[in-house]
């Protein structure tokens, strides 16, 4: 979708897209290549769907890249996902501070290796700064882990008489979530035909609209996340009011 198509629509443009993408291991098997050649035909189609997502007007894109569940996947597979993932993250260090993007990891980092972890600090203060579109990168996350986390900050804070149990509202609590300080997705999107969340952003997905393709995640270019926008465009959100009082508001 090109500039010329999204006049008048800049005000229902996402600010915030999350996708799962997923896929690379079949898109990898459909050329009877392993599965670790599709993960890095994966990590190339990210570059374009960040530059859509900068084009278009997104401020925020946040990237599912290894889920707390993806440890059970066998060994090797998941040696050579640290190794890419520690690729990605220092050899596209630069690239990404050129685009004035803001990078910002979410996820437990414990389980990575030293190395990697002191990659992913040394990128986050390096981008720190920059007020382009920010990139949100989920390593080693899990939505009900995010949940978990925050409820134990809570409750720290409750027991050191810093919060008051009754005062605690959904907005104090998402405060304590990995995506704090950022606006919820307004868009969801999954590749690779599977139509689940699949323990990803639990909370904040709570009024997102969902997003379903059946492209495997090396093939989605630029032209299919502008087909996911133009339907995210479309839809109405209600957020719990009935169609008459959006349209009253709207008219405001």
């Amino acid at each position: 979708m090109d500039s010329g198509q999204l006049e008048g629509q800049s005000s229902k443009i996402p600010s915030h897209v999350a996708i799962i993408m997923d896929g690379n291991g079949r898109w990898a098997k459909q050329r009877n290549r392993p599965r670790f050649y599709g993960h890095r035909a994966g990590v190339e189609a990210v570059e374009g769907v960040l530059r859509a997502c900068a084009d278009t007007g997104v401020r925020v894109l946040t990237l599912f890249a290894f889920s707390s569940e993806n440890w059970r996947r066998p060994s090797q597979e998941v040696q050579l996902l640290m190794e890419l993932l520690a690729s990605a993250v220092s050899n596209r260090l630069q690239q990404i501070q050129e685009q004035n993007v803001c990078l910002r990891i979410i996820g437990d980092r414990s389980k990575f290796p030293e190395a990697l972890q002191t990659e992913m600090a040394k990128a986050e203060a390096l981008t720190a700064q920059n007020d382009g579109i920010t990139l949100v990168v989920a390593a080693n996350y899990g939505g009900r882990w995010d949940i978990t986390q925050a409820v134990k900050q809570v409750a720290a804070k409750v027991e050191e008489g810093r919060i008051a149990v009754d005062s605690i509202t959904p907005e104090v609590f998402a405060a304590h979530l990995s995506l704090a300080g950022l606006p919820e997705p307004d868009l969801f999107i999954r590749t690779g035909g599977e139509q689940r969340v699949s323990n990803f952003l639990l909370w904040q997905l709570a009024y997102t609209e969902f997003y379903f393709t059946d492209i495997l995640w090396p093939d989605f270019n630029e032209a299919a996340f502008a087909r996911a926008i133009k339907t995210f465009v479309r839809r109405e959100r209600r957020f719990g009011q009935t169609s008459e009082q959006v349209e009253s508001l709207r008219r405001a």
